[in-house]
């Protein structure tokens, strides 16, 4: 609990201190969220009512849900020229904070993350296509958002592990390596035959909120997430940051 409550302390200083870094973060996640989601709306809402583009809505789908658990801000972007998240983490170990604050924190900056750019994607989505709100109704939606959610998890337990034991130069290799890894399996899934949109929009619309894709799902994202945090502490603690 003490982890916790210094964790939320530093986010909560971060952001008092640098309000115009929040509003940023804000209108960057709307604007790129916003045009993901209308695009995938559209793509999904074609997918379900004709069949059509099957392939290409489950690889956005793929591709989007391993970016919900990525804050947008200008200072995170450069990541890949400026290595922002080794910067930021020399700047933390200056300071009297725990290997496992500092971890904590970027939990917490991972589930604000989560809730802000799942709402504006599944809410815009939701609000766009006519099919998808024919199909599924809201109960059954939330469950179908809740299952690519816990996904995203998966992922974003990967990420927080590579963030804080890599280059900004090798993130950005392994998280292309990632998403091609997802991209690879909606192909096989496809070439085999299934959907990954279609397959969790009937589980969905037959289970609702008692989905046992949805709770497996979430499930198995809380565990990575997890298991991946075990593993970053250690690395927090052996990295060698000269």
């Amino acid at each position: 609990m003490t982890t916790l409550k210094n964790a939320w302390f530093i986010v909560r200083s971060d952001f008092r201190g640098d309000r115009l870094k929040l509003l940023w973060a804000l209108l960057f996640a709307v604007v790129f969220m916003g045009y993901m989601a209308a695009l995938a709306g559209m793509v999904l809402d074609d997918a379900m009512d004709r069949g059509e583009g099957r392939l290409l809505s489950d690889v956005l789908l793929v591709t989007i849900i391993s970016m919900l658990g990525i804050t947008f801000s200008r200072r995170n972007m450069k990541y890949l020229a400026d290595d922002t998240y080794t910067r930021m983490l020399v700047y933390m170990r200056s300071l009297p904070v725990p290997a496992e604050v500092i971890l904590c924190k970027r939990k917490l900056n991972t589930l604000f993350a989560f809730i802000l750019n799942s709402t504006l994607y599944f809410g815009l989505i939701y609000t766009i296509g006519a099919n998808i709100r024919s199909e599924l109704p809201v109960s059954a939606y939330l469950a179908f958002a809740l299952t690519w959610i816990g996904c995203g998890l998966v992922i974003a337990g990967i990420y927080i592990l590579i963030e804080f034991s890599f280059s900004g130069k090798a993130y950005f290799l392994i998280m292309i390596i990632v998403m091609f890894l997802a991209i690879g399996i909606a192909g096989l899934v496809y070439l085999a035959g299934g959907n990954l949109l279609l397959a969790s929009v009937t589980v969905s619309k037959e289970w609702g909120l008692l989905s046992p894709l949805m709770w497996g799902s979430l499930l198995l994202g809380i565990v990575s997430v997890q298991l991946f945090s075990r593993w970053t502490i250690h690395r927090l603690k052996s990295r060698d940051l000269v």
